[in-house]
C-alpha cells in the first residue's frame, strides 16, 4: 500500500494526467486509499477479524493492486520525447502518449467508482467498529506446559541440567538467564522443569507469564501474589507495585520466571522490581527472540538456545505420546515410511510431535497402511480442520501476529520456495527490495535495511539460520516444515501468493494471482504450457523450482516484477528473448543445474527498456556460453549482475554505476582496458572473478597491472573473491595499496603476493581469508594474528618455506576457529602454547608424493581441536592420510 501512495503521489504531478483533468480523481484515489491503509493496519492488529470485515480487507487490497498495475501501465506508455527525432517521430510519440492518457483516465475513474462502492460497504458493515482487539478473554494456550509431568518429558535432561548448573553456582551478584527459541520447541516446559527442581534452594519464587500484550499491573501483581502468598487490589499502579516487590525482596534469595517476553520494553518495567541484593538471586525469561534474551543478560554466556528434538527423541515421545512402545508400534500398522514424514513434518519440535500423536492416539488400532497415509497428508496447518490441530496453529501463529507490519510481507514471501530449500540470503533480499517490501529511510542503504529485516526474522526465530562451515555469518536460512504451512495458509487467506506443484492446477485457480510459484521436483516430467487467463495477467512474480522441462510464454505477464527459473534437468534452450517486452521487471535469475555445452541460454540483443531492472543473475553449474547484451551496462538502476564464469567483462562496464556486487567473469576472456574500467565502479561491495590458470605470461601481467589499478579506486569493497584452479599458474600482485579498510572476505588464493601485505593489518573487519604467498616469514604471521575478527583462514605458500612457520600464543588468533595450511612443507609448520585458542577445525592441503611423513608440530595444544581435514593434490593411496591420523592423535577426515 505504500508503495501505491508513493506513486499517486507522483503521478499528481505528472504533467500529462494535469493536461488531460486526471488528477482530481488521482487525488481522490491516494485521499481515500490513505485513509484505508491506516485502518487495514489497525485491522491487522486484531486477533480475530469478521468474515465480512476480513472480504473488504481483501477486496482493498486487490484494489491497490490495480491501481497500481494501472499506473505503471501508464508510466510505461509514456514515452519521452527525444531531441534527436524528427518532428514527425516527437509528434507521433505525443499522440501516442495522449492516447495512453486517455486510456488511462477511464480506468481510473472505473477504479474511483470501485472505492466509492468499497467505501459504501466499510460504512454498512461497520468496519470501523471491528478495529479495537478483541476483549473475549482466551485460555492461555501454553497452560499445559506447567503441568507436564516430568515422565512424560523426551530430551529434556541435559538442557535442564546445564540450566541448574547455572541458576545454582555460587555467584553472589544477581543472575540473569534467558531460554530462546521458536514457538512450540519447549521453552516453558523447560523453565518449569528447572523451576521445580531448583526451587528448593530459594527463599521464594514465582512464575510469571507475560504474553504478547502484556498488562504490567496484572504481571507485577500477580508476582506480588505469589511471593506474599496475599493478593493486593488491582488499584494500585505499577511504581506501587515495584515498590513492594524490591522491598519484599531486598534481602531475600529469590528466583523469577518471566514466560513468554515478547519484546525489550516490557522487560525494562519488570527487571525494575529485581534488587541486586547480593544473595544469589536468579531470574529466568522465555522468549522466541534472540534480540530480547540478548538484551536481558548482560552475560550472553547465560543464554541456552533450546533446539529441535533428535530424530531418536522425536520417535521416543510420538510412541510415548500414543501410549505404545516402539516394540508394538506393528499393533498400529504404521509404516516407517509413514512415520517418517509425520516425524519430518514436526521437525524436533515438541508441541507439534505431541499435538499429532495425540491425534493418532484416537485413531483406532488396526488401520491399513492407505488410512495411515490418509491421516498424514490430513495433517497441515493450511487445511487443520481438528480442533486439536488449531490450538497448536494459535500457538505458532501468535509469532506472525506479533511481526510489525513491514516484516508479515517479507515473511509471507517464503511460502513461494519448496520444503527443505535453502534460501540464500542475499538472493531472498534481492527479491525483496524488487517487491517493494523494503521501505527506504533518508541517509540509510536500501540494502542494509534489508538486511536489518533478515536478521530480525531470525531474532524471532521464524527462520532458521543455515551457517556456514566457518565464522557465525549466516549466508543462507530455511524455514521450519510447520511454519511453511502457516505461511502457506495465510497467504491463502490474504490472496497473497498461490504455491502449487502442477501446471494443471492454475485452472483451479478462482481470482486473481499477484505471486505465483511452481513446485515441479517430482519424477514427472510436465511439457504441458499455462494457458493464457485474465487470472494470470496480473502475476508479478513468478518462480519455478525442480525438474520442469517447459517455460510459460513471459508475455502472459505484462506485470511481471520478479522472474525466477531453477531446473535440475537439463533444458537445451532458455529463450529469454521475450524479456524485453517485461517493462516492470526488476529481478531476473535463471539457475540451471544440470547443464551441458550444448545448453543455449538465449538474451535478447537489446535490454534498454528493461529500466527498473535491479538483479541479472544467471546461475549455471557448468562453463556454457552466453553472449550478454552489450547495453546491459546502461541500465541505471541494475544493482546485481552475475553470469557464469568465463563470461567476457561487457565493453563500458565502467557506465553501470549502480552495480553493488559483480560476479563470475573472466579476467583471462576480457581485455586489459576494460578490466582497468572496473575502478570506476565505486559503489561495488562485492566482486568475484575467474581467475584460471594463464598461457600468456604477457598479457597475465598487463591484467595484473590493469587489476591492481582498479582495486586501489574501490573503497566500498566488503568482498572480493578470485577464484579457478587453486594449484597452477596464477596471477602476482608485486605490490599495490588498496583503500578497502572496510573489507569482511579476502579470497585471493589465484593472486599470489610475494609475502603477507603489510595493508592487510588495517582490515580490522576482515573474517574470511583466503591467502597465496611466495614466502612467508615470522613477522607476516604475526601481521595476520592481530585482525580480531578473523574467523577463517586458509593460507597457500607456494613450495617449502625456508624457515619453520611457529604460531606462539602470544602471536594473536584469538577467534580463529578453521586454518586452513596449503603447503607441500605441513611439518614446517609448529604450534606452541596457548595458539588458535578458539581453534576447532585444521584443514591439511598437501601433495602426499612430496610429504615428509611428519605432521605439524605442537598439536596437542590446540586445546580445542576436534577435526582434521586432509585434502590431496594429486594421486596417492589412502594409507597416507591415515598414516597422518596416527602420527597426530586426531580425528582426519580425507578428500579424496
Amino acid at each position: 500500500m505504500d508503495s501505491v501512495l508513493s506513486k499517486l503521489n507522483d503521478l499528481v504531478r505528472d504533467t500529462f494526467t494535469n493536461l488531460i483533468g486526471m488528477s482530481k480523481d488521482i487525488l481522490f484515489l491516494r485521499e481515500e486509499l490513505t485513509d484505508m491503509n491506516a485502518l487495514l493496519k489497525k485491522l491487522e492488529d486484531n486477533e480475530q477479524l469478521d468474515p465480512q470485515v476480513k472480504n473488504w480487507r481483501n477486496q482493498v487490497l486487490e484494489m491497490a493492486y490495480d491501481i497500481e498495475d494501472c499506473i505503471d501501465d501508464f508510466k510505461n506508455n509514456v514515452r519521452s520525447a527525444d531531441a534527436k527525432d524528427s518532428l514527425i517521430g516527437r509528434f507521433s510519440d505525443f499522440l501516442k502518449t495522449l492516447r495512453a492518457c486517455f486510456g488511462t483516465a477511464m480506468q481510473i475513474k472505473e477504479l474511483k467508482t470501485r472505492l466509492q462502492d468499497m467505501n459504501d460497504r466499510r460504512k454498512r458493515y461497520k468496519v470501523d467498529d471491528c478495529t479495537s482487539s478483541s476483549t473475549i478473554e482466551t485460555l492461555d494456550p501454553r497452560l499445559p506446559a506447567l503441568y507436564n509431568e516430568a515422565a512424560n518429558l523426551v530430551g529434556i535432561d541435559n538442557p535442564k541440567e546445564e540450566l541448574i548448573k547455572w541458576v545454582l553456582d555460587e555467584n553472589q551478584k544477581l543472575k540473569v538467564v534467558s531460554i530462546v527459541g521458536t514457538g512450540g520447541l519447549g521453552k516453558t516446559t523447560l523453565a518449569n522443569e528447572v523451576y521445580h527442581e531448583s526451587g528448593v534452594q530459594f527463599n521464594c519464587k514465582a512464575f510469571v507469564p507475560v504474553s504478547r500484550t502484556p498488562d504490567m499491573t496484572r504481571i507485577l501483581n500477580g508476582m506480588l501474589s505469589q511471593l506474599q502468598r496475599d493478593p493486593i487490589s488491582h488499584a494500585y499502579d505499577v511504581q506501587y507495585l515495584i515498590d513492594s516487590l524490591r522491598k519484599h525482596l531486598h534481602d531475600k534469595r529469590y528466583l523469577i520466571i518471566v514466560d513468554d517476553l515478547w519484546d525489550v520494553p516490557p522487560w525494562d518495567t519488570i527487571k525494575c522490581a529485581f534488587p541486586a541484593n547480593n544473595q544469589q538471586s536468579r531470574v529466568i525469561i522465555t522468549t522466541r527472540r534472540v534480540d530480547v534474551a540478548r538484551a536481558c543478560c548482560t552475560d550472553h554466556r547465560y543464554i541456552h538456545y533450546l533446539q529441535p528434538l533428535s530424530d531418536t527423541n522425536s520417535r521416543t515421545l510420538f510412541f510415548k505420546r500414543i501410549s505404545v512402545s516402539e516394540d508394538d508400534s506393528h499393533s498400529f500398522h504404521i509404516s516407517e515410511a509413514v512415520l517418517g514424514e509425520i516425524l519430518k513434518k514436526c521437525g524436533g519440535l515438541p508441541l507439534a510431535i505431541i499435538t499429532i500423536s495425540s491425534i493418532l492416539a484416537c485413531q483406532q488400532p488396526g488401520r491399513q497402511k492407505e488410512q495411515w497415509e490418509c491421516i498424514q497428508n490430513s495433517l497441515a496447518i493450511q487445511s487443520a480442520t481438528n480442533p486439536i490441530l488449531e490450538q497448536m496453529v494459535q500457538i505458532l501463529d501468535l509469532s506472525y501476529k506479533s511481526l510489525p507490519h513491514h516484516l508479515k510481507s517479507c515473511f509471507l514471501y517464503l511460502g513461494k520456495f519448496p520444503e527443505d530449500y535453502q534460501i540464500r540470503k542475499d538472493d531472498l533480499i534481492r527479491q525483496w527490495v524488487a517487491e517493494c517490501f523494503v521501505t527506504s529511510s533518508p541517509g540509510r542503504d536500501v540494502w542494509d535495511i534489508a538486511e536489518g529485516y533478515f536478521n530480525a526474522l531470525v531474532n524471532r526465530s521464524m527462520i532458521q539460520p543455515v551457517y556456514p562451515e566457518f565464522g557465525t555469518e549466516v549466508l543462507y536460512c530455511k524455514v521450519h516444515d510447520m511454519m511453511l504451512d502457516l505461511i502457506l495458509r495465510r497467504c491463502g487467506e490474504d490472496n497473497f501468493l498461490v504455491a502449487l506443484r502442477d501446471p494443471q492446477e492454475v485452472a483451479e485457480v478462482k481470482y486473481k494471482v499477484r505471486r505465483l510459484s511452481f513446485d515441479m521436483s517430482g519424477p514427472k516430467d510436465v511439457t504441458m504450457t499455462v494457458a493464457t487467463t485474465s487470472l494470470l495477467s496480473q502475476v508479478r512474480s513468478l518462480a519455478m523450482f525442480g525438474g520442469a522441462n517447459w517455460i510459460p510464454s513471459l508475455l502472459e505477464f505484462k506485470f511481471l516484477r520478479v522472474l525466477r527459473i531453477e531446473s535440475h534437468k537439463h533444458i537445451h534452450k532458455i529463450d529469454l528473448t521475450c524479456i524485453i517486452h517485461l517493462s516492470q521487471l526488476r529481478y531476473l535469475n535463471i539457475v540451471a543445474r544440470n547443464v551441458s555445452n550444448g545448453q543455449i541460454i538465449q538474451l535478447p540483443n537489446q535490454m534498454r527498456r528493461l529500466q527498473h531492472l535491479e538483479t541479472f543473475e544467471l546461475l549455471a553449474y557448468s562453463c556454457i556460453d552466453v553472449s550478454i547484451p552489450s547495453d546491459i551496462v546502461d541500465l541505471p538502476h541494475l544493482s546485481h549482475l552475475a553470469v557464469p564464469c568465463n563470461t567476457r567483462l561487457p565493453a563500458g562496464i565502467g557506465n553501470a554505476n549502480s552495480l553493488r556486487t559483480l560476479v563470475g567473469f573472466s579476467l583471462q576472456r576480457s581485455s586489459s582496458d576494460t578490466i582497468r574500467t572496473l575502478g570506476m565502479l565505486t559503489k561495488l561491495v562485492e566482486m568475484v572473478l575467474a581467475c584460471g590458470e594463464w598461457t600468456n605470461s604477457e598479457r597475465m601481467l598487463t591484467a595484473t597491472c590493469a587489476l591492481s589499478s582498479a582495486l586501489e579506486k574501490l573503497s566500498n569493497l566488503k568482498r572480493i573473491c578470485m577464484f579457478g584452479p587453486c594449484r597452477g599458474d596464477a596471477m602476482s600482485l608485486s605490490s599495490f595499496s588498496p583503500a578497502f579498510n572496510n573489507l569482511e572476505r579476502l579470497e585471493m588464493l589465484n593472486v599470489t603476493f610475494p609475502r603477507v601485505p603489510g595493508w592487510i593489518s588495517c582490515l580490522h573487519d576482515l573474517h574470511k581469508c583466503d591467502l597465496a604467498v611466495d614466502e612467508i616469514y615470522t613477522e607476516d604471521v604475526g601481521i595476520l594474528g592481530t585482525l580480531p575478527s578473523l574467523a577463517y583462514l586458509k593460507l597457500q605458500i607456494r613450495g617449502v618455506p625456508a624457515e619453520r612457520i611457529v604460531i606462539a600464543g602470544s602471536t594473536g588468533f584469538i577467534v580463529l576457529q578453521v586454518f586452513g595450511f596449503d603447503c607441500d612443507g605441513i611439518s614446517r609448520l609448529t604450534f606452541e602454547a596457548g595458539a588458535m585458542p578458539k581453534l576447532w577445525e585444521l584443514r591439511l592441503f598437501f601433495d602426499p608424493r612430496e610429504w615428509d611423513k611428519a605432521p605439524p608440530a605442537g598439536l596437542e595444544h590446540l586445546l580445542r581441536l576436534k577435526l582434521i581435514t586432509a585434502w590431496r593434490a594429486g594421486y596417492a593411496p589412502k594409507e597416507n592420510i591415515k598414516e597422518v591420523e596416527e602420527a597426530t592423535g586426531v580425528q582426519i577426515r580425507g578428500v579424496f
